[in-house]
């Protein structure tokens, strides 16, 4: 069985006991549960909503909230001594996928 759910802008296909890195949910929560199924699918059947299933959810326990390893932008511009360097660190949070069901 999986599902497709949509968090954070991003559509993800996950299953039971996979763990995925999504946008940074609230610090709060130690589980978490995604209402945005957009396609579900259980081993004899698949249901597709318009555009989200109404009474579909996925149940999710939230590991770890946590940065990416940085990300460097260096900007330059030849011949005017122009160097501009910045780096990033996008915040994320670490999520294991527990139940998928629909009503």
């Amino acid at each position: 069985m999986y599902a497709i759910i949509e968090t954070g802008g991003k559509q993800f296909k996950v299953k039971e006991g996979d763990i995925i890195r999504i946008e940074k949910l609230s610090d709060s929560k130690d589980n978490f549960m995604f209402d945005k199924v957009l396609v579900l699918n259980d081993d004899e059947d698949i249901s597709f909503g318009k555009p989200y299933i109404d009474g579909a959810f996925v149940e999710a326990s939230v590991l770890k909230n946590d940065k990416a390893k940085k990300v460097i932008v260096y900007k330059y511009k030849a011949k005017k001594g122009f160097h501009k360097k910045k780096g990033h660190r996008q915040p994320y949070t670490q999520v294991k996928i527990g139940a998928i069901s629909a009503k």
